[in-house]
């Protein structure tokens, strides 16, 4: 039992590596199809939208039915066809295949995170153990998000930029699609279907109705703030790093990693530290030090010398200085996230992952394209103050989540 769990474990944490690395390309990509397709920055803000309301709509569409359709089944079929989109795309180059790859990544996804969310569920015994999966897998999640930055990065020609030898990236990685398909179909899942006639409606239905609780309607508001926080900073720090920091193409991405890879160890680490602290109290140091690091770094960045030629010897302060704002994001997503899903049974559990799916990426699509607006109209440093705007409101909504979380639990405990 115990070994058929941890079979299950690393297959859940290889289907998320493989799609962490296509969805969070998007920031790559928007740099790439600007140099290599000489798009605007409003026009290429659209592919979060391409990849973020696909997630949405499936996820909507599908979370109530998954059950009974199979979660291996659903990550087999979201990962073959990811696999095969990546191979269109050095085969058809151009701005148009890359919505349709983040389209096919967007729905895929949307049936993937929900039957893994479900999955945690199943493998797990209690909320301790929850918290502690979730974090383990969130956390190699963005340790795919890192790996993807620098697997980018070494097709990326500096010298070159509209070059288009950087969409050979997609046959390894489509490569590692095919591999963690093989992986699923070797590993034994239990996906216990629920007893009787199927209800579709019913249980669509169901899903909708979580939304009428005061507690999940509060959650939906910190989850939707928190990607938008994530994705806008995430996806355009590429960009920004080149264009307000003057960095090199490949070194513009390569250096991204730093903000994933604070982001991964924030979450491996996010597990132990709320052992010893209240969750509550920590996220809120958490959001003041990240507003703190804006702050400070912004006018860092006005301050750059455009006629020196940057090589990683002379990288400007403020391009190792931003993306450590990812260490203080990083405990915020798995913590709400696990925090709502040990508050209900099991059985809801896919529903609500659905409504999580659905409201983060309506969030990535807001973030991302609010910021490409501003980027594109102002410029980076203004676009990248405007987050504190909702680092201040996530602090609010966090406030009244705990209180709803307190009588919720009070409730539970008179029954």
């Amino acid at each position: 039992m115990i070994e058929n769990r941890l079979r299950v474990k690393l297959a859940l944490i290889m289907t998320y590596f493989v799609f962490a690395i296509l969805l969070n390309s998007v920031g790559t990509v928007i740099l790439q199809v600007i140099n290599s397709y000489q798009v605007s920055k409003e026009a290429a803000s659209v592919l979060e939208g391409f990849k973020d309301l696909p997630i949405a709509l499936v996820s909507f569409l599908v979370a109530a039915y998954l059950p009974r359709f199979g979660y291996r089944r659903a990550m087999l079929v979201g990962t073959t066809a990811v696999g095969l989109a990546c191979l269109l795309m050095p085969v058809i180059p151009g701005f148009l295949m890359s919505k349709v790859l983040f389209f096919i990544v967007g729905s895929a996804f949307g049936m993937v995170k929900v039957s893994l969310y479900s999955t945690v569920g199943l493998i797990t015994d209690d909320r301790q153990q929850h918290a502690s999966v979730m974090n383990v897998i969130e956390g190699m999640f963005m340790m795919g998000v890192l790996s993807g930055y620098w697997l980018f990065g070494a097709f990326m020609d500096a010298d070159n930029p509209s070059s288009l030898g950087w969409l050979n990236v997609y046959w390894w990685l489509a490569g590692l699609s095919f591999i963690n398909v093989l992986l699923l179909l070797v590993t034994p899942f239990s996906n216990p279907v629920p007893e009787g006639k199927p209800m579709p409606v019913r249980e669509f239905i169901a899903m909708l109705k979580l939304t009428y609780k005061p507690l999940v309607m509060v959650f939906i508001i910190s989850a939707f703030l928190y990607v938008l926080i994530e994705q806008g900073i995430g996806t355009w720090l590429p960009t920004f790093n080149n264009e307000v920091l003057n960095l090199p193409t490949d070194i513009s991405v390569q250096i991204t990693s730093i903000f994933a890879a604070c982001l991964a160890f924030g979450r491996l680490g996010a597990g132990a530290l709320m052992k010893f602290f209240n969750w509550y109290w920590l996220l809120n140091v958490c959001l003041v030090v990240m507003a703190v690091l804006i702050l400070v770094v912004m006018p860092m960045a006005g301050d750059i010398d455009y006629s020196v030629k940057v090589t990683w010897d002379n990288i400007p302060a403020a391009a190792f200085l931003l993306p450590v704002i990812g260490l203080f994001m990083a405990p915020i997503y798995p913590a709400i996230n696990s925090i709502m899903l040990s508050s209900l049974p099991v059985q809801q559990h896919s529903p609500m992952t659905g409504l999580i799916v659905i409201f983060s990426a309506l969030g990535g699509t807001t973030g991302s394209v609010i910021t490409g607006v501003v980027f594109g109209r102002f410029d980076g440093q203004t676009a990248f103050y405007f987050s504190v705007i909702p680092i201040a409101a996530i602090m609010v909504s966090l406030f009244f989540f705990r209180r709803l979380t307190q009588v919720e639990q009070g409730a539970q405990a008179t029954t």
